[in-house]
């Protein structure tokens, strides 16, 4: 084989949008994913009965869909037979009272609910996804692009021309607060802090946790302008659809193909090395990994600085799935249509459960993010029945015992515990589901071992490619000495959710290398 210009290991979503953008560019791209199929978090499986498919992992789009890379590939992924799947009622949260609060995607409407719950929420509301929007520039760009750059630096230098220096250190200084002192003092009804509050852990953070108060902002703007969009067929036909576009362009993607080096001339990355000992040289690596499978593993422990070695992992992620014989007939109102659900109480009841999972203990009462992927994409199953998405985004990686002291551990993962966690889950759904005992077909669970088995990457089952407290996230991101997505190493890039912009479907890092690298 002539040399190529680029190979990418790994196939998650940054290393597709990575090939894609190069491969488009006319460059040679070869693509190695050591597991049978490509997508990294984007699968999609009949895992409960035939005839209904199942996001195993990630399922959630609206990262992609406001980011840079679905501005620059969207067209040609629709060619390609990437579709999306909408509701205009993206989340809502559903309390233990059976008190549920629904956020859609008209601002008007969200205000006039939110008033009608406490005086001046709604207005509230109204100006913290307004705020979002006017600096949403010079903020998704702090969020998106790379940030040791000359453009980064006017951008920063622009924004302390407009606002003078004082607002400027005053804008980030309220950026830097938690999601609870923004929700506590912002808000009054307890069921809009209920509402918000879950969203910090799909970023990785907790109520406690730094720019907390920001990202839950980020979201609620985003939730609104683009909902919670789920891919038509499943998450991994939005692989296929890459797939398609690589391949149209020149591109090639092999799969079962694992690496076991990248080897290293002059200094200089100059090509992999597969388990079986094909050698492929190559102009650039670019590596979709964890630190660990970087450093330790494709560099051998070599060319290594001491960072990687410190680098920490977050929460472990908890799956559950259910197939249904009819549809689901919530107890509450206004939840039919509703794309993802939380089962959660409010800031104490998310902080609590967060705690006990960093602590090693399974939460007595779990944060609970339900998705009806079926509601807006009927293909899903069979007419007239339904699919339930469970996410748990705190569940410990090791485990120390239990906080109800009532699942008993050998500290792991077995499937006995996994069970009875799931069962503990199950519960608590149950009493919001009123045919939940008639209409149960059947059940899956993954435990966060389980999820690491189905991809290398999630180290512990975290899914968000290593904490991301402030000093692993932006410059510091996976750790303080990396200069955007280079590495020690000239020609060999690191991207993924480890890396800045971070976690989610959003394929920043692919689109920050592949346009530094002409794509």
């Amino acid at each position: 084989m002539a040399q190529l210009d680029h190979v990418i290991v790994g196939s998650g979503i940054n290393a597709l949008v990575a090939a894609a953008m190069l491969a488009r560019k006319g460059d040679k791209v070869l693509v190695l994913e050591r597991e049978d199929r490509i997508g990294g978090c984007m699968a999609t499986d009949e895992i409960t009965l035939p005839g209904f498919h199942h996001d195993v992992m990630a399922a959630t789009f609206v990262l992609f869909l406001t980011g840079p890379a679905h501005g620059a590939l969207g067209d040609d992924l629709a060619k390609h037979g990437l579709e999306f799947c909408h509701s205009n009622h993206p989340t809502a949260v559903l309390r233990p009272n059976g008190r549920a609060l629904v956020f859609g995607m008209d601002r008007d409407a969200n205000a006039a609910t939110f008033n009608g719950l406490a005086p001046g929420d709604g207005d509230q509301i109204r100006a913290d996804i307004g705020d979002i929007e006017q600096n949403a520039d010079f903020l998704f760009a702090l969020l998106g692009q790379p940030l040791w750059s000359r453009g980064t630096a006017m951008l920063l230098a622009r924004q302390i021309w407009k606002r003078g220096l004082n607002n400027t250190k005053a804008w980030f200084g309220q950026a830097l607060e938690p999601a609870r002192g923004w929700l506590e003092t912002r808000y009054a009804s307890e069921d809009v802090q209920a509402l918000w509050a879950p969203w910090v852990l799909h970023t990785g953070l907790t109520p406690e946790a730094s720019y907390g108060g920001q990202m839950a902002r980020v979201i609620a703007f985003a939730l609104e302008a683009a909902g919670a969009p789920v891919v038509k067929g499943g998450a991994g036909q939005a692989a296929q659809a890459f797939r398609s576009l690589i391949e149209a362009h020149g591109g090639e993607i092999r799969t079962g193909t694992e690496v076991r080096r990248i080897m290293i001339s002059g200094g200089k990355a100059a090509g992999v090395e597969t388990t079986s000992g094909e050698v492929f040289e190559a102009k650039n690596v670019i590596a979709s990994t964890a630190p660990g499978q970087l450093y330790d593993g494709l560099l051998q422990g070599k060319h290594t600085p001491d960072s990687p070695k410190k680098f920490r992992y977050g929460r472990g992620n908890f799956q559950l799935h259910y197939a249904f014989d009819e549809g689901i007939d919530w107890a509450a109102e206004g939840l039919e249509d509703v794309a993802l659900i939380h089962l959660a109480d409010g800031i104490d009841s998310v902080s609590r459960a967060c705690n006990e999972a960093e602590r090693g203990l399974l939460p007595a009462v779990p944060t609970i993010c339900v998705g009806q992927p079926h509601r807006m994409d009927p293909t899903r199953c069979p007419e007239g029945k339904a699919v339930l998405w469970l996410q748990i985004p705190d569940a410990p990686r090791i485990i120390k015992g239990d906080a109800a002291g009532e699942i008993e551990t050998d500290g792991t993962w077995s499937e006995a515990t996994r069970e009875a966690f799931a069962d503990r889950i199950e519960a608590i759904l149950r009493r919001h589901i009123r045919n939940f005992d008639t209409a149960k077909l059947a059940r899956r669970a993954y435990s966060p071992a389980d999820l690491e088995a189905l991809n290398i990457n999630l180290v512990g089952g975290d899914p968000y490619g290593g904490a991301c407290a402030m000093d692993q996230f932006f410059i510091w991101r996976p750790f303080a000495g990396q200069v955007n997505n280079a590495t020690p190493i000239k020609g060999l890039y690191h991207i993924g959710a480890s890396t800045h912009p971070g976690p989610g479907l959003g394929g920043g890092s692919g689109f920050n290398v592949a346009k530094g690298l002409g794509g």
